[in-house]
């Protein structure tokens, strides 16, 4: 008798992950790869974290914390939005998470109902429509444009209303790098209030703009489920450790569900947060040199041909179409890894519509490997 496979793992693979195993394959067989695929920093954790991490491993036995989070971090994290934003945030509203990641499982959990419709902007992380569809829920694709910025706007919304059980924002945005001003965020809060739409806020590039800061969610709206990270500002992608801003309402669910799914967060990655936020000129120095890296892709890759670029108001990315040279960016993918050595990630895998048409290229490499890359690229005939 064949066995029962659930199809809730049926879902699309994160497509830039099979481009690093091709790169690391053509790495491993003595070829240059310049890697311009993955949405990480290039950074280490700043030495502080690192010295956090080293006298926990000393002193402490490192057992389970509260399934909230170690309470420090907890306080800690919740004076940061005073800091940063000008905002109060009670420390017992923050939930300490195993990264952004474990944040939208929970969120998803503790806010929907089986069969609910969550909007999603396409182009979008890829992961919000898969985790929505491997737990029964509906994404509901809103179609956006470079012409208004790859975000979401309230005129899209309206005929939805009433018809949507949530939103999910991201400003700045994966892949496009594009923010929300604050008044079309302002906007964008209100409506989903007066229409019940429950608002989740991916806030997991804020501290990386080159313009205006990023205005956070929370100043609109007390209700709406904010989800962060120390993986990017904070350069602390693989300690796999993130946090949220939950509405009160949804406090005890949220618990249960963490107590249940995770029990605690990385007990060593918790100690190690609470040295990061110490760190912050050694942190802006790190945007700065993302800030470099962009001034340089802005000047360079139009003279390769991709001159149609999305605005990169944060993160550390830039969404090139290019349609002038394919229709396939998965293809070409492939052919730009394999005849120049330059690695990037199919647009697909952010839109699966129009994904064809785009390549996300990542700048939160070394400036050398960012300026080789520009240089290949100029080079190459697609």
């Amino acid at each position: 008798m064949v066995l029962k496979v659930a199809r809730r793992g049926a879902v699309p693979p994160f497509i830039v992950m099979d481009v690093l195993r091709a790169a690391n394959a053509r790495e491993a067989a003595g070829e240059s790869v310049l890697h311009l695929e993955v949405g990480q920093p290039g950074t280490a954790a700043p030495a502080p974290v690192i010295a956090a991490a080293q006298a926990a491993l000393a002193s402490e036995t490192l057992g389970y914390t509260e399934a909230l989070g170690l309470p420090r971090l907890r306080a800690r994290i919740a004076a940061h939005y005073d800091i940063a934003y000008g905002l109060e945030v009670a420390p017992e509203r923050i939930v300490v998470t195993t990264g952004a990641s474990g944040g939208f499982v929970l969120a998803f959990l503790s806010a929907f109902e089986p069969g609910d419709r969550v909007g999603v902007a396409e182009p979008s992380y890829p992961a919000y429509r898969n985790i929505l569809a491997a737990l029964d829920l509906q994404p509901v694709p809103i179609r956006t444009s470079l012409e208004g910025r790859f975000q979401p706007s309230v005129e899209q919304l309206a005929p939805l209303a009433g018809n949507l059980d949530g939103l999910i924002l991201a400003s700045p945005s994966n892949p496009t790098g594009t923010m929300l001003t604050q008044d079309a965020l302002g906007e964008l809060t209100a409506f989903c209030r007066q229409a019940g739409i429950r608002l989740l806020s991916d806030e997991i590039y804020h501290g990386i703009a080159y313009g205006e800061p990023a205005a956070s969610a929370l100043a609109f709206d007390a209700e709406a489920i904010v989800v962060n990270s120390f993986s990017k500002y904070f350069s602390m992608t693989g300690w796999r450790i993130g946090w949220m801003v939950a509405p009160e309402s949804l406090l005890r669910s949220i618990e249960c569900l963490a107590q249940n799914i995770f029990i605690s967060p990385p007990t060593l990655s918790q100690h190690g947060a609470l040295a990061v936020f110490d760190c912050c000129k050694e942190l802006d120095a790190y945007v700065a040199a993302y800030a470099k890296n962009r001034r340089l892709l802005l000047e360079e890759l139009p003279k390769a041909g991709f001159d149609k670029l999305a605005p990169a108001d944060g993160a550390f990315y830039l969404y090139a179409d290019i349609s002038k040279f394919s229709d396939d960016s998965e293809h070409f993918c492939r052919a730009m890894l394999e005849e120049t050595g330059v690695a990037a990630t199919p647009g697909v895998d952010f839109d699966p519509v129009e994904g064809n048409r785009y390549v996300r290229f990542s700048f939160a490499g070394a400036h050398a490997t960012i300026k080789e890359a520009a240089d290949r690229l100029k080079n190459w005939r697609p």
